[in-house]
């Protein structure tokens, strides 16, 4: 069953992948430059960037129900669907922009009351006014990306990434430290970087987008492209509980990361650290889980049970064998990776024992990444959602908050506590993608609208 669908999965997954891991690695470059700057500039721009990241994974939520909707409509050969589904994704990231934008700023505005250390908190203000106006181009780019992606053209969207990381790197070095003649703007600096990159994210994928329908019949002008309120409700009922679930996700992890910088500088500082590394891993199944949402939502439009079944398989078996590679290496050389990024004695102590935790909760946080994402193709996005919710606000934002703060256990504990909300989820959402393998052929017949 797997050999079958392995190597289409891995030609779909591997672009896919590197533009997933291409995404985070800016923001790990950009810890690793700004951590030059000391402990609370690590701190700042981490908190900052993980604040933006919370509001930001709603809006881009609302996008993935693009995945089954242009998936299934180019499975079943309807290229004037796919493009209407395009311009109803543009839409909807124009139509939720500028309130986003308006939330970043007034949470931006209340940082005050949140008891951050004083030169953490006059890092972050400014970082994140700057910030938040990258929001519009990087939803441009999230729904020219999934057109793209359901249609099986990966390779410019990684290209796109790594070109827009070169920027941002070279962005970096020169507005954080004042190269070239530019004035040093420190940890501000970072964040005009992230937002020259994503613009320029946005711009690439349009200009291929234009290239690569200038060659298709029906061409993309001669598709109707206006506001339609009734796609927009379709689009929103897919994407709604997609946006609650990664909004459960992250912002249980973007709390956990306010409530560590109560208990230090350096906790919140390590903290970064190790959710940049388990981030980084993450993308790895979560591009999978991208590739699955594409492979199965094809499988769906043209009714291919069988396929459908076979390509959720393969990309978790993938996810999985993967993490469990990422947690070995968690294991073996905590200290190396810490200090590739701080020498602060205290912030690699903590960040050791981050790594550990991380260890062990890689194979779940991998398979509850996939498991969503194939659901996504089937058109379930409500089960991640509810597990999500469940899972790390029921349980393991209450534990971790325990162990933190009534049982001495700091950073770590709350990081044990987020460990068991994804063990809940991971095992959750096997459970939810077998039982609806009993039950995919009339699935099939029904689509994402069924």
């Amino acid at each position: 069953m797997l050999r079958r669908e392995l190597r289409p999965m891995l030609a779909l997954a591997a672009p896919v992948v590197i533009a997933e891991v291409g995404w985070v690695l800016m923001g790990t470059v950009d810890t690793l430059m700004v951590g030059r700057l000391g402990a609370s500039a690590i701190a700042a721009a981490g908190l900052a960037a993980m604040l933006f990241f919370t509001v930001m994974v709603f809006s881009m939520g609302l996008l993935l129900g693009l995945d089954p909707l242009v998936a299934q409509a180019f499975g079943a050969g309807r290229l004037d669907e796919c493009h209407r589904w395009l311009g109803t994704g543009v839409w909807l990231a124009l139509i939720v922009s500028l309130p986003s934008v308006g939330l970043i700023l007034l949470i931006r505005s209340g940082l005050v009351f949140w008891g951050l250390p004083p030169d953490v908190l006059a890092l972050t203000q400014p970082y994140l006014s700057v910030l938040a106006w990258s929001l519009p181009p990087l939803l441009l780019y999230v729904a020219f990306r999934r057109y793209l992606q359901a249609m099986n053209i990966v390779r410019p969207v990684t290209i796109a990434l790594v070109a827009a990381n070169v920027v941002n790197a070279m962005a970096n070095w020169i507005l954080i430290f004042g190269h070239l003649g530019a004035p040093a703007l420190g940890v501000r600096g970072s964040a005009f970087a992230t937002l020259g990159a994503r613009i320029f994210m946005a711009a690439a994928l349009f200009a291929v987008i234009l290239a690569h329908e200038a060659r298709m019949t029906p061409r993309l002008r001669e598709t109707p492209l206006g506001l339609d309120p009734a796609r927009i409700r379709t689009l929103v009922r897919l994407g709604l509980p997609a946006a609650g679930q990664v909004l459960f996700e992250v912002g249980v992890f973007a709390l956990a990361t306010a409530l560590a910088g109560r208990v230090s500088a350096s906790g919140l500082a390590a903290n970064q650290i190790a959710l940049n590394m388990a981030s980084l891993t993450f993308m790895v199944p979560y591009g999978i889980g991208s590739a699955g949402a594409v492979r199965v939502g094809h499988a769906v439009g043209r009714r291919d049970a069988r396929g459908a079944r076979e390509a959720g398989w393969t990309a978790i078996t993938i996810g999985v064998a993967f993490m469990a590679f990422a947690a070995s290496l968690f294991f073996t050389f905590p200290g190396w990776l810490m200090r590739a990024f701080t020498h602060d004695a205290s912030v690699i102590e903590i960040g050791i024992a981050l790594l550990f935790v991380a260890a062990i909760f890689q194979l779940f946080d991998g398979l509850q990444g996939v498991t969503t994402g194939v659901l996504r193709g089937l058109g379930d996005t409500r089960s991640p959602m509810f597990w999500n919710l469940g899972g790390h606000w029921f349980v393991g934002l209450p534990l971790g908050y325990l162990l933190c703060f009534h049982l001495g256990r700091g950073v770590v504990g709350l990081w044990w506590g987020l460990s068991v909300g994804l063990m809940i989820c991971g095992v959750a959402l096997l459970i939810v993608w077998i039982r609806k393998g009993t039950v995919l052929a009339p699935l099939a017949a029904g689509g994402a609208h069924g």
